[in-house]
């Protein structure tokens, strides 16, 4: 299910799932409708196991971040190319994200 419907950004539950996730470190994009993150580890040993174990998820979802890796650094954006902005698979996703990056 989608959040954004015909261009409609303001909905209260949006607003309350994006407040939760900015609590945890998500920023809104400026120029879409897109959550990115930037996550720092202890090594690119730690980065590479997080990045599987939310491939793993993705993959189950089949919702795929789109995310980049320089040694121990990830950066995440999420973002649902169907509805052309956030959704709720990109909650869901977030929320597993943050997960893993605090069993680490």
């Amino acid at each position: 299910t989608l959040f954004l419907i015909q261009g409609q950004k303001h909905d209260s539950s949006r607003e309350q799932f994006l407040l939760e996730l900015k609590a945890t470190g998500w920023m809104e994009v400026e120029d879409r409708d897109a959550l990115h993150k930037e996550l720092h580890f202890k090594s690119f040993n730690q980065a590479f196991g997080f990045m599987c174990r939310v491939a793993l998820q993705a993959e189950k979802m089949n919702h795929h971040p789109e995310w980049f890796n320089v040694y121990n650094k990830v950066q995440i954006t999420l973002s649902t190319h169907d509805c052309g902005g956030l959704s709720k698979k990109d909650i869901r996703l977030a929320k597993f994200i943050d997960k893993v990056a605090l069993s680490l």
